[in-house]
Order: C-alpha cells, then sequence, then structure tokens
C-alpha cells in the first residue's frame, strides 16, 4: 500500500510536468503586434491595428489587420531562400502570380527596369533569392474584400519577432503604411 507521502509526492510531481510540459507548449507560440495608417490623398490618415500569431518563431503564421470599417485575416509567410513555390501559393489568392502588377520594396521605377513601378515576373526560385527575408501576406475580410502585404524585416533571423516596416494594399482600395 502506497503511503500518503508518496501519493502527495507523485501528485506534485505530475503538476509539476504538467505545468512543465505547458511552458515548453506555450514557448513555441509567438504573438505580436503593429501598427499602421491608412493613407489616402485629401483625407486625414485613418489608424490600422496589426497582429500576428506563430507556432515556428514568426515564419510563418496568420495576421490580421483592423481597419475602422472592416478586419482582414489571413497567412503571412517569411520568404527565405529555401522558401518552395508551393509554400507561397496562398499568397498569389486574389491577386496576379508574384504580385508583377504592385512595386516591390524600392525596386519601382528604378533605371533599366523600365520605370513604370513595377518588377518583371519572377519564377519562385528567383522570387525566394531576391526578397528572401521579407515578409508577405494575403489577407482576407469576412466580406470578401482581399489585402496584400508586404514588409521589410529589420532582423530577418528573429521572423516577424525582429519587427519591420512595409505596406498593404486593399484591392480596389487604399495603401496602409505598417510598422511592425
Amino acid at each position: 500500500m502506497e503511503s500518503h507521502a508518496m501519493r502527495n509526492f507523485k501528485k506534485t510531481l505530475t503538476l509539476a510536468l504538467a505545468a512543465g510540459a505547458a511552458v515548453l507548449l506555450g514557448a513555441c507560440t509567438t504573438t505580436g503586434m503593429g501598427g499602421g495608417e491608412i493613407v489616402q490623398k485629401g483625407q486625414p490618415d485613418k489608424p490600422v491595428l496589426f497582429s500576428w500569431k506563430s507556432t515556428d518563431g514568426g515564419i510563418t503564421g496568420t495576421m490580421t489587420a483592423t481597419l475602422p470599417t472592416a478586419t482582414f485575416t489571413g497567412p503571412f509567410l517569411q520568404i527565405t531562400q529555401q522558401t518552395q513555390s508551393q509554400a507561397m501559393a496562398p499568397m498569389w489568392g486574389g491577386w496576379p502570380v508574384g504580385w508583377n502588377d504592385w512595386s516591390y520594396w524600392g525596386y519601382g521605377g528604378v533605371a533599366g527596369m523600365g520605370g513604370m513601378g513595377m518588377m518583371p515576373g519572377f519564377d519562385a526560385v528567383q522570387f525566394a533569392t531576391v526578397y528572401s527575408g521579407k515578409v508577405i501576406a494575403n489577407l482576407r475580410s469576412p466580406t470578401g474584400g482581399i489585402m496584400r502585404c508586404r514588409l521589410h524585416m529589420l532582423r530577418p533571423q528573429q521572423g516577424m519577432s525582429g519587427g519591420g516596416t512595409g505596406e498593404c494594399q486593399i484591392q480596389g482600395g487604399p495603401t496602409i503604411q505598417a510598422n511592425f
């Protein structure tokens, strides 16, 4: 027969192990917040709240943008040289593949690029090589609106936790300046 002290020890050990497991599991999830402004000519800037959640250190996860009139949620992905095309596929939903209709990260209007503010289309390997360390996101609202985001990471090795700046674009709507 087990002593009272032994039962208490086992109970305490079980609780300690459960608490330790919960801490370890919780450590795998990272979250963060950021802010931004809807920028439209002739109108005052309007605030936007960004939040994100990741279970792999901020490399992939879910992002939410809360605007005064709508909320958009969807996947984000940090591009690395190991990123494969199937990982980027969800980012193009509702937009041209590679977003070649939207000038990228300061390359628009560069001499030799046609001066039109657009980058040439890239295949997945070229895209991942050129944009390694950047984050892209494709968000949707409950009413069917879509928003795409592109972010420069300040410390790419830290994923989204490393902070960054960039912009988002609502299809048929305004641009949002974002800071994480």
